[in-house]
């Protein structure tokens, strides 16, 4: 179900975030927090890589708008799965550009057959970027939660990492007052995201892998971040992942 959160409207356009680098941003929609129910915002993440072909993390839901714009940039060439909460759409943009290829992050097979999700069958994500963008993006799997395992990009030529659900940043002031108050729980509340608390609590015990992945992740020494809910750390992206992910130090 949408909902009407107007944050980050025109919906469905790409917005630059630096060269050969976008984010589109798609409606809201409603997620379980316990018995109740909290809007998300969704955004989807474009590289156009130097051959003119098309990476697209974490697609929402198609619109011809959307289609439209891509088809100036290039061809739509790899659908990216990055964890297995990040993988509704995938198969609507299968079935509209068929010659893509799908690459899945560990565990979205099992999620989509529990869930009773359509899935295109696809190649699996590992800490080794593929040739086929290796030169112009990096990744490596966030390790250590027994909930999932995200896959995390960075975009070597604008130094942008490229997050999913391992830092949220969730602008509130539009919402309900108890809507408020659940982000505020959560702990992953706009202007001080960072990883949201029920997912850090599947690190416990692990959190020298969690270290060990974010270590990969300071080394890089992004510029920007992106994330796919809320607000988008566009400058001094190095003193907001370290402030993010604080926790990963909390236990040997």
């Amino acid at each position: 179900m949408t909902i009407p959160i107007k944050l980050y409207e025109p919906l469905y356009q790409l917005k630059p975030i630096a060269e050969n680098i976008w984010i589109v941003d798609g409606p809201a929609i409603e997620m379980p927090f316990g018995l109740a129910k909290v809007p998300f915002s969704t955004r989807m993440t474009v590289v156009r890589l130097a051959n003119g072909k098309l990476w697209c993390h974490s697609p929402i839901q198609p619109n011809q708008t959307l289609l439209d714009s891509l088809a100036q940039l290039g061809e739509v060439a790899y659908l990216i799965g990055p964890n297995k909460l990040h993988y509704a759409y995938l198969q609507a943009w299968k079935d509209i550009y068929p010659q893509a290829q799908v690459w899945l992050a560990p565990g979205i097979d099992q999620r989509a057959r529990a869930q009773k999700i359509p899935l295109p069958q696809g190649q699996k994500l590992t800490e080794q970027a593929p040739s086929a963008w290796s030169a112009e993006l990096d990744q490596v799997l966030f390790k250590g939660s027994r909930f999932m395992q995200e896959v995390v990009f960075f975009h070597k030529d604008s130094k942008t990492l490229i997050l999913t659900d391992m830092i949220e940043n969730i602008e509130t002031h539009q919402m309900k007052p108890y809507q408020r108050l659940l982000y505020k729980l959560g702990d992953n509340a706009y202007p001080n995201g960072k990883t949201p608390r029920d997912l850090r609590l599947t690190f416990v015990g692990k959190k020298k892998a969690a270290r060990t992945s974010f270590e990969t992740l300071k080394n890089w020494k992004p510029e920007k971040i992106i994330l796919a809910h809320g607000q988008c750390f566009l400058e001094n992206g190095q003193e907001e992942l370290k402030r993010a992910f604080q926790w990963v130090g909390e236990e040997k």
